[in-house]
């Protein structure tokens, strides 16, 4: 068992020498597959905790906790941490690791072992997201946790650099694309700043970037998620493309297109990269509330 810290010292975190002998004694390999990369160092915990502004009073949705760099630093700041895996033998091992690491906050976890993608209920209400999500599934999994628990407030995510920078990219840069513009659906997002590879076992060939988010409301508009975000694939699909041509498919025609566009105040010439989440819900909703077309009798 881990001796406690003297008063005013920080609890001990997970370094690379007991993330290795914790992965040796559940004889895991860090796989791309799954997207594994553990954090080895105390003091990016430390960062990543600080910068995710969490009260003492919050229950934390940890996903991939992998074996439990991040979760001992949240357990330290939280009231409680739900930590979602996917890999079964990591999910059964991190009760006890906690158990030895923080013996006095074994009741503050729940581990449930399930994919992020299709997550639909949790022991408890989450409040905060913090992850150190893996790269090929970061943007799916950061918007159906947004989408599935309204209770999230805020969050920090801890994505590929490139990831990062399409997350919190304002409209008319060079990244703003799919993922900003449906992040944007559901919250402010910004980047919070960079993570060399160094940290990580194993070292990922690219930097890391965080990203800071906080939950707001929706444009106002009858359009629904799904008709908005149809409009949205739609518009980057074709991206070097003026929106006119662009939503010719999703319109019906490019005429349709143009009615829309012009009823949603948008010029047709414009391109996707441009409008802002709110723009694309004026054309979801023109669309939606316009005339259905008449057909010849006969």
């Amino acid at each position: 068992m881990t001796t406690p810290p003297a008063a005013g010292t920080p609890a001990p975190l997970l370094g690379a020498a007991d993330i290795r002998r914790l992965a040796a004694d559940v004889d895991i390999r860090p796989t791309k597959t799954l997207g594994q990369n553990f954090v080895i160092d105390g003091n990016t915990i430390r960062r990543i905790v600080a910068a995710a502004n969490l009260g003492p009073d919050e229950t934390v949705l940890e996903v991939g906790p992998g074996l439990g760099s991040l979760t001992l630093g949240l357990l330290d700041a939280a009231e409680r941490v739900v930590a979602v895996e996917i890999d079964p033998v990591l999910a059964g091992r991190l009760p006890a690791t906690v158990a030895q690491w923080r013996p006095e906050r074994t009741a503050a976890l729940d581990v449930v072992l399930e994919d992020a993608l299709r997550v639909t209920e949790l022991p408890h209400p989450p409040t905060a997201l913090v992850a150190n999500l893996p790269y090929n599934v970061a943007v799916p999994v950061v918007l159906n946790l947004l989408e599935r628990f309204g209770s999230l407030r805020h969050g920090l995510v801890m994505v590929q650099d490139e990831v990062a920078d399409r997350l919190a990219a304002p409209p008319g840069s060079k990244t703003y694309g799919v993922p900003s513009v449906k992040a944007a659906w559901y919250s402010s997002m910004t980047k919070a700043g960079v993570v060399g590879m160094n940290v990580f076992w194993p070292a990922p060939k690219i930097a890391s970037g965080l990203v800071r988010f906080t939950r707001r409301e929706p444009p106002a508009t009858t359009a629904t998620r799904e008709q908005v975000f149809a409009v949205i694939d739609a518009a980057f699909a074709q991206r070097r493309k003026t929106l006119r041509a662009a939503l010719a498919g999703w319109a019906g025609s490019p005429v349709l297109a143009e009615q829309a566009l012009r009823d949603a105040g948008v010029d047709p010439t414009a391109r996707g990269e441009v409008l802002d989440i709110a723009a694309f819900a004026r054309i979801a909703e023109a669309r939606r509330d316009a005339p259905a077309p008449t057909r010849p009798v006969g």
